[in-house]
């Protein structure tokens, strides 16, 4: 396969998520024809530096890549930023990226899975996402692949005619929703998507992927999925920076090549039912809430420094 798509992979201060990320990732089918691109960024506070300076020397001497160039940042940009100048700088130098953060085990296949649709929708306006993680659906029927609304961020790709329309500014993206656009939005009042909107507004979250989502959702675009993730997010754990202990988004990495890219760009309605159930209930009954919340507990205040 020609001109593959360069790796960006983000990381911070976690060392064995970094390593295990990356050991996945050398694993991958077309990973030695790849280019990666570690951006490191700086430490937020001095108790941070140590965990940093692992993880630098961790990523100082990569192999299994065409090439790799780790890029240290000085000062702390913090993930939202250090993603959308990394992005930024990888699609207007290549026409494409596929980017993975520190916390993510990926299929033997992802690689070739993003350069295959990357190719595939290339030209295709409406496509301005393509998506490696998939909930555990309870519809085992659905197609191997399939768009819908939803940018899920545990490794994605785009292209550069697609990332020039993401919009940062928070009150252009919340000017352009109605009451009905919201509930589209979020998936019928299923996910808290527009919550996690009025939170960045208000200064409690520093998301870029909900205001990448908002940016694909108003311009009518679409995201690629697989039915099977080829991705887990290991990093829900408590270590994360934006992330709790949970186990709801926990799925089976999908082993098996994709062979099946749809034809026909539209989102499709099967998927859209499938994934509302999930999200409508993914956090089961009270009484399986009550000991989700225990066990965060127990592991937020009894396990630390184990």
């Amino acid at each position: 396969m020609q001109n593959l798509a360069p790796i960006a992979l983000f990381v911070y201060n976690r060392p064995e998520h970094t390593r295990r990320t990356l050991n996945s990732l050398q694993k991958n089918l077309l990973a030695d024809e790849s280019r990666l691109f570690i951006f490191s960024d700086g430490a937020k506070t001095p108790a941070d530096q140590a965990k940093v300076d692992e993880v630098r020397q961790l990523i100082s001497d990569v192999t299994g890549f065409k090439s790799v160039k780790v890029i240290k940042d000085k000062e702390n940009k913090g993930l939202a930023n250090s993603i959308i100048n990394g992005v930024t700088q990888l699609v207007n130098d290549y026409g494409k990226v596929i980017v993975f953060e520190d916390d993510l085990l990926s299929s033997k296949y992802s690689l070739q899975y993003f350069n295959e649709a990357l190719t595939k929708y290339a030209n295709e306006e409406k496509v301005m996402h393509i998506g490696a993680y998939m909930f555990e659906l309870g519809d085992k029927k659905l197609p191997e692949t399939f768009f819908y609304r939803i940018a899920t961020s545990w490794g994605w790709a785009t292209w550069a005619r697609a990332w020039k329309g993401f919009e940062p500014d928070i009150d252009k993206l919340i000017g352009q929703f109605d009451k009905q656009k919201i509930s589209r939005f979020s998936i019928d009042g299923t996910m808290n998507f527009w919550k996690q909107i009025q939170e960045f507004k208000a200064g409690k979250n520093n998301s870029w992927a909900i205001r990448w989502y908002a940016s694909i959702f108003l311009k009518g675009g679409l995201t690629l999925n697989p039915s099977h993730s080829l991705v887990h997010n290991i990093g829900h754990d408590g270590t994360g920076v934006h992330s709790n202990i949970e186990n709801t988004y926990k799925v089976k990495i999908s082993q098996k090549v994709v062979k099946k890219f749809p034809t026909e760009i539209k989102e499709n309605e099967q998927a859209h039912e499938a994934i509302k159930s999930f999200l409508k209930n993914r956090k089961g009954n009270l009484v399986k809430r009550g000991m989700v919340f225990i066990r965060q507990i127990r592991i937020k205040y009894f396990t630390k420094g184990k």
